[in-house]
């Protein structure tokens, strides 16, 4: 799963049906991939306008861990 959300962020025209059939390997059914697909797009489109923006969290969540 996380090797193909990777490559579906990063070279998404290289996904071919073998990533496919790789996933359906490890049990996951069209629902899941369709899943796995959605989050992986959905998180590099907020990230890609947040950063287009210089868009920060707020104060508190920037600090988290940082202190």
């Amino acid at each position: 799963m996380i090797k193909f959300a990777l490559k579906l962020a990063r070279k998404p025209e290289s996904i071919e049906a073998a990533d496919h059939e790789s996933l359906r390997d490890h049990r996951f059914n069209d629902d899941d991939i369709w899943d796995i697909g959605a989050i992986t797009g959905l998180f590099a489109l907020s990230n890609r306008l947040a950063h287009l923006v210089s868009m920060r969290p707020n104060d508190e969540f920037f600090t988290m861990g940082r202190g």
